[in-house]
């Protein structure tokens, strides 16, 4: 007669695995394969933001009125996001019916393939609107992709992910983001400084033809991953015949609807990476370029070790309690950050800086790639996620162009930016608030109502 140990939940993966001919979760290979993807996606998602910033305005748009070419760009990428949840879905329903593998190649391929192809466009002198035009379907080939990509990745690798340790691994995708931003933004720092007739001639271009790099080593390692054991169990085993997104909309509607409202928290990040940067580099600023390039550098590439960190402590202490404290020191650092902006102030823009993206908004970019995909059960975890998270990021892809409407002339012109933010960061705490607590729910329970899920005695049996 013996007492029997539970399993550990930082045992090596395979350990844990039921006998049969279910594969291993391979939690590690799992992360690695999302990072690289995530930093492809991103680096994509992001040259294409700072262009829209530094370059489109004056290359894609007619002369004249530059807020008029700059909202034409800010647009162009706000574009993006109307695309994603339609990327969402349709890559969603193949991703939960046939295979998480699957559907996070062809969109790994999809971005990849837009945007070296808009590193080849013609410009609007030579090609007039029809340049504007290609800009427009490639701006919306990567907002499809990304539509599908986190989604995707954050599933693949949370199912992978030990228990326990879900939201450590789960982390990984969107240090895969800071990556791809760092990388985005470092590519772009020695082609700023270049003189301004050499930038708009051919600079700019180069950042989108190294994508093919990230491209070929992201799909390389992909196509080594396996599925999650979860998915050939309770999905690929039972073959289901419905459509995974109706079955979501009808059965958790609230969950899908809570995921979008959640989801504003990240109207922070494109009004830091994309309008701040306009706006900080613009004749009323007038802050040099290669500065505030460097500034998105170094506060998101030390998040690249805050994210992770935020994902152990969501581990231990709860999904909710890291998201409200992040979105509690954006709101707070959003107000600092803009302020020394416009007061010039290099130091304290670093601190702002270093304080809103490294710290606060790793909280956030740390936690929801667990969060979300833990609200569903894994017949329509994919679409439940990807459907709200991409809905939710249309007013996320427009907050630079609301941003520029909303500015003012004068010192103060940056408050209704600032308060439109915060806005928008409170209405994600009181989504988050109301949400379940999940970093302790078992993987095969994660979306089930609490009755359904099965009665688990803390009484010790013996052999």
């Amino acid at each position: 007669m013996g007492h029997v140990q539970p399993p550990n939940p930082v045992a090596e993966p395979a350990v844990l695995e039921r006998a049969g001919s279910l594969p291993a979760k391979t939690p590690r290979k799992a992360a690695l394969a999302s990072f690289l993807g995530s930093t492809l996606e991103y680096y994509d998602f992001f040259i294409y933001g700072t262009a829209a910033a530094l370059v489109f305005p004056k290359i894609f748009f007619p002369g004249g009125d530059p807020v008029v070419g700059l909202l034409g760009a800010m647009a162009t990428f706000g574009v993006g996001y109307l695309a994603r949840p339609l990327g969402g879905v349709i890559m969603s329903h193949f991703g939960d019916k046939l295979g998480r593998k699957q559907a996070l190649m062809i969109t790994l391929v999809i971005m990849g393939v837009a945007s070296i192809g808009i590193g080849f466009l013609p410009t609007y002198d030579q090609l007039g609107y029809w340049a504007t035009a290609l800009l427009l379907a490639g701006r919306l080939a990567q907002g499809f992709s990304a539509g599908a990509e986190a989604a995707g990745a954050s599933t693949l690798t949370m199912e992978h992910s030990p228990e326990g340790r879900r939201g450590f691994f789960t982390s990984f995708v969107m240090t895969g983001y800071a990556s791809g931003m760092v990388l985005s933004t470092v590519v772009f720092i020695p082609l700023a400084a270049l003189p301004e007739e050499q930038l708009l001639g051919w600079g700019w271009r180069v950042p989108f033809w190294l994508s093919a790099v990230v491209l070929l080593v992201a799909y390389w390692i992909r196509t080594r991953l396996e599925e999650p054991p979860v998915f050939e169990e309770t999905v690929e085993a039972k073959k289901p015949q419905g459509i995974p997104a109706a079955e979501v909309m009808k059965t958790q509607w609230r969950d899908v609807l809570r995921v979008a409202l959640v989801m504003l928290f990240s109207v922070m990040q494109t009004t830091f990476t994309v309008y701040a940067l306009a706006y900080a580099t613009g004749k009323g600023i007038g802050l040099d370029r290669t500065l505030m390039l460097t500034v998105n550098a170094v506060t998101i590439g030390l998040s690249m070790f805050t994210i992770p960190l935020a994902g152990i402590i969501s581990d231990r202490f709860g999904r909710k309690k890291v998201l409200l404290v992040g979105s509690l020191g954006c709101a707070v650092t959003s107000f600092g950050y803009f302020w020394a902006i416009s007061e010039h102030n290099i130091a304290l823009i670093f601190v702002f800086g270093f304080l809103n993206m490294s710290v606060f908004y790793s909280c956030w970019n740390g936690v929801w790639t667990v969060f979300f995909p833990e609200m569903f059960p894994a017949p329509v975890r994919y679409s439940g996620m990807a459907i709200g998270s991409q809905v939710g990021l249309i007013l996320t892809g427009f907050a630079p162009a609301i941003a520029t409407l909303l500015a003012q002339p004068g010192p103060g012109g940056w408050i209704p930016v600032a308060g439109f933010t915060v806005a928008c960061l409170a209405v994600s705490a009181i989504a988050i608030a109301t949400a379940r607590e999940t970093h302790k729910i078992p993987l095969e329970e994660l979306g089930l109502p609490r009755p359904q899920r099965p009665v688990r005695s803390s009484v010790s049996t013996d052999a």
